[in-house]
């Protein structure tokens, strides 16, 4: 297993943010997925408030067929609804999780607050299993405040 530097990758996501390239996002998703190893699926849901639901945007990883997600279902919908981070070590424990794939073992869904109000989220799948500490939640709500002007 290897130790992630997130104070490093923290400074290199910012470094993305202050550039500001076009594809910010999928760039941002780029450097998670490479930096991480326990990252194996990194990828942005943005709420469409019109029909409460959440659309895929740019990701890294196995494609999926989950471009549009209730707000409320899965996971995804979960935070969507709560506006607070959720950390699942253990997918198969989840009741209504929505499944991407039969590698991913655990999720972490971090939202993204613009003036306190919810407008995208962070979803982070594993194919290792309860890989995710207190460390990765603190370090993807950073990253996630970073983007919050971004939307």
């Amino acid at each position: 297993m290897t130790t992630t530097n997130f104070t490093e990758v923290f400074e290199k996501a910012a470094a993305l943010v202050k550039a500001n390239p076009e594809d910010l996002l999928f760039r941002i998703c780029e450097l998670l997925k490479q930096e991480v190893y326990h990252y194996d699926w990194v990828g942005f849901y943005i709420l469409n408030p019109d029909k409460n639901e959440l659309i895929l945007g740019p990701f890294v990883g196995k494609p999926t067929q989950h471009t549009h997600i209730a707000v409320g279902k899965g996971i995804c919908g979960q935070v969507a609804e709560s506006g607070q981070t959720m950390v699942v070590q253990d997918v198969t424990q989840v009741e209504n999780y929505i499944s991407c794939g039969l590698d991913v073992q655990s999720e972490i869904v971090v939202p993204i607050l613009k003036d306190g109000k919810f407008v995208a989220e962070l979803d982070i799948d594993s194919h290792s299993p309860a890989p995710f500490t207190a460390d990765d939640s603190i370090f993807l709500a950073r990253v996630s405040s970073l983007l919050s002007d971004r939307f």
